[in-house]
């Protein structure tokens, strides 16, 4: 991304010298990246607020090979896997053949998962497993009821959605997308609700307790609506805001019901967390559903994929080969 004479930031495939890279530990030849909401941000003529600095390398996951280390716990050779800790926002990123990060960023990618499948998964699904994985430390089991997915036919939530019927959840998918049914059945959901029948505040601060858990990638006036429909202590993830910060919620379902709140942050997540979402990942998800949800695009492809992720128009994971 380069800032023209005009201000305004855009998007074009250049070959750099290795010697512009950032400072880092670790130098990473990139195989795959992928595309979130944040990426899309940063793509943007005013880099969404995220981006700084400019030129500047989107691009907030990548897997690769490490090519060189100055760091005794990395190798050359040794695949690793990185999301968060604002690459491709505020540190050069995964849109590029190499990358030159700290090693603390980093995390071994896990036996049986490829760079191609890791980045299927990226900040969007390696987000999903820390919300299962919340929901189930506060007291989820598939024996308490049904689990509401909102947001269920983007990254995020197809991801949560497939993680959730391989662990033998009842899953309700909450999408405003009705050509996507197939898809979110094929992932494993037992029932699909229109975000319509959601998105309505309501005056009423309770009502009828339906969902054991919930994921929310959506926010706004729709997670005060799911707020209000939680059974007895149970809990919410809230992981994403496409639907608005703000939440027009009552206290209410806090004190007469517990619900659990559950805030997820997949950004500045401490090390230990990372490999454990990372294990269950290679674990719980089904990497056939994963291959179903899988979009394939080129470094050339992102400014299109940037704009249409920001109007809710990509469905699953775009996978981003950035040698092709």
């Amino acid at each position: 991304m380069e800032k023209g004479d005009d201000g305004v930031a855009k998007a074009r495939i250049a070959d750099l010298p290795d010697d512009s890279l950032p400072a880092g530990d670790v130098t990473v030849r990139v195989e795959f990246s992928t595309l979130n909401y944040k990426d899309g941000l940063c793509l943007s003529a005013n880099g969404g607020g995220l981006v700084r600095n400019y030129p500047h390398v989107p691009g907030i996951d990548f897997a690769g090979v490490v090519e060189a280390s100055d760091d005794p716990r990395y190798a050359p050779g040794d695949r690793v896997v990185l999301t968060g800790w604002r690459v491709g926002e505020a540190h050069w990123g995964g849109y590029a053949t190499l990358a030159r990060v700290k090693a603390d960023w980093l995390v071994p990618l896990p036996d049986g998962l490829t760079a191609r499948q890791a980045m299927a998964v990226g900040t969007a699904g390696f987000t999903s497993m820390l919300a299962v994985m919340a929901l189930e430390d506060h007291g989820l089991t598939p024996d308490k009821g049904e689990v509401l997915v909102t947001g269920a036919a983007g990254g995020v939530g197809s991801v949560a959605v497939a993680i959730l019927a391989r662990l033998g959840y009842q899953v309700a998918a909450v999408t405003g997308r009705p050509e996507a049914e197939s898809y979110l059945r094929d992932l494993g959901a037992t029932r699909l609700i229109a975000r319509a029948d959601l998105a309505e505040t309501v005056k009423r601060p309770l009502e009828a307790e339906t969902w054991a858990g919930c994921v929310d990638a959506v926010g706004g006036a729709m997670l005060a609506r799911v707020l209000g429909q939680m059974k007895y202590q149970a809990s919410v993830a809230a992981v994403g805001l496409a639907g608005g910060a703000g939440l027009p919620a009552s206290v209410i379902p806090f004190l007469l019901r517990g619900v659990n709140l559950l805030g997820i942050d997949s950004v500045m997540r401490p090390y230990a967390d990372r490999v454990r979402a990372w294990d269950r990942i290679a674990s719980d998800l089904p990497m056939e559903k994963l291959e179903n949800m899988i979009q394939p695009a080129t470094l050339s492809d992102l400014p299109d994929l940037g704009a249409a992720i920001l109007k809710g128009g990509v469905q699953g994971r775009v996978v981003v080969d950035v040698t092709a």
